[in-house]
């Protein structure tokens, strides 16, 4: 039952993030994930304007062509939200990888007190390794993503794919940030998930969790950083030293 329940490791990464020793490893992240962000909404929406202005007539716009180019504009926000959940999860992640590595570390010694923290100079270090890593996930993504998208276009079983699509997600958000502690402790993607998939359901709920509050306006911007600190403790208390339950 207790593994049903893992997503609640969010709400105490969330705590942790301004604990001495800890809060300094949050900012890059959060900064990134601005930056990210505001850089993903001004493109579509330049892009977005672009095309209005081109499929306005060149005349003075009547009450239906405004009407219409409001009842675009909604679409285009409703589209865009799914759009940018998307492309913001990855992009963030893949930037921010050696930074999250980073607050992993300063998470688990705020823990146990016995693993240092590394440096920044460390994490530039790591720059590349965390791309490729980064880069195999989404792979990994991608390669289960065609076959469970072909699935909504397949009668009757479309009907149950949206729910496949969703523990699906919740896996990959889960593998996604425990990576992060497993990693710093020199187990990789390809180990981490034969190790997990004894686990798969506290890996579903927590990754579940963090896909949920990544898609609440505001809460957006710190998920990132409070699902590592919360898949750090989930680590620490549940896999470190095989003490699995």
């Amino acid at each position: 039952m207790e593994q049903l329940f893992a997503f609640s490791y969010l709400f105490r990464g969330l705590r942790v993030l301004n604990k001495p020793g800890v809060r300094l490893y949050v900012i890059i992240p959060l900064l990134l994930n601005f930056l990210i962000f505001a850089l993903l909404i001004w493109a579509g929406m330049s892009y977005f304007g672009g095309f209005l202005d081109w499929l306005m007539p060149d005349s003075e716009s009547t009450g239906l062509w405004v009407l219409l180019s409001w009842l675009f504009w909604i679409i285009f926000f409703l589209a865009a939200w799914v759009i940018v959940f998307y492309t913001f999860t990855i992009i963030a992640n893949i930037v921010a990888a050696p930074f999250n590595s980073l607050l992993a570390e300063a998470v688990e010694y705020h823990l146990t007190g016995v693993k240092a923290p590394g440096s920044l100079m460390s994490a530039l270090k790591e720059f590349l390794p965390s791309i490729r890593a980064e880069l195999s996930k989404l792979i990994y993504m991608l390669l289960w993503s065609i076959p469970l998208l072909i699935l909504f276009v397949i009668p009757g079983i479309n009907l149950a794919a949206p729910f496949l699509w969703f523990a699906f997600s919740g896996w990959m958000m889960g593998l996604q940030y425990l990576d992060y502690p497993f990693a710093n402790h020199g187990t990789f993607f390809s180990q981490q998930r034969k190790q997990l998939k004894g686990h798969r359901l506290r890996t579903t709920s927590f990754g579940g969790g963090i896909m949920l509050a990544t898609m609440i306006p505001v809460l957006n911007f710190v998920v990132m950083p409070a699902a590592v600190a919360a898949a750090t403790i989930l680590w620490v208390e549940r896999f470190a030293d095989s003490g699995e339950e």
